[in-house]
């Protein structure tokens, strides 16, 4: 947010963690979406539909990427609360009101499904995880004097609006959502090798796979791998 004052950039975070919270405790059944999606295992269906994509358009073996294939599947998280799940949740895919640190909308719900509302959380939060890098990491921002909360607070905000004292284990979630952009990142990486997707943006998408798995596999060795 160039330019922004800290106390502005620092609400903006905030009510992008707020406005997380608030899709996470709507009633599913009293809105009419309770079959919008599978209610249970949203993290095993996801790890097998991410497994396939990133099968289907392999390029060249990693082996990283294959023990994580064997190894998620067998440390799944509990799954403790069913929700609605955006499946893209981040900064970037909502629109803003122009003079105050608003979300009037959030846009992009292509991957939306009933799920955990954690992995909705989980990859919001990769962003402390992650370097700027021109998109919206923020672990290499001197994040005191921008006005970006730290993570500690936003787990304890995020909790203390959706009725938790506490999350799972983060560095698996974190391994789960770095393999997850390896997947989708992979099959961008195959159509550019295939010449269907020819743009300098597809491109330099594709050449992030194998830092992704690096990251994953880095958070699985912290979950205990």
């Amino acid at each position: 947010m160039p330019g922004a004052e800290p106390a502005y950039r620092r609400d903006t975070y905030l009510a992008m963690i707020d406005t997380l919270a608030a899709l996470h405790t709507v009633d599913v059944e009293a809105v009419g979406l309770s079959d919008y999606g599978k209610p249970g295992n949203y993290f095993g269906r996801q790890v097998d539909r991410w497994t396939k994509q990133y099968k289907l358009s392999e390029t060249e073996h990693m082996p990283e990427m294959e023990r994580l294939i064997e190894w998620l599947p067998q440390t799944l998280p509990e799954q403790t609360r069913t929700s609605v799940v955006h499946g893209d949740y981040r900064i970037d895919n909502m629109i803003w009101a122009k003079d105050r640190p608003e979300v009037l909308a959030v846009l992009d719900w292509e991957l939306s499904t009933l799920g955990d509302p954690l992995g909705d959380f989980s990859y919001v939060c990769m962003a402390w995880v992650t370097e700027n890098g021109g998109r919206s990491g923020v672990s290499d921002l001197d994040r005191k004097a921008l006005g970006i909360p730290e993570l500690e607070e936003v787990v304890e905000r995020y909790c203390a609006a959706t009725g938790r004292t506490s999350l799972p284990d983060m560095n698996w979630l974190f391994a789960y959502n770095f393999f997850r952009l390896a997947g989708i990142l992979q099959g961008i990486k195959k159509r550019v090798i295939d010449g269907t997707a020819s743009s300098a943006h597809a491109k330099a998408q594709s050449d992030r796979v194998q830092p992704l798995v690096d990251r994953a596999f880095e958070y699985a060795k912290l979950a205990g791998m």
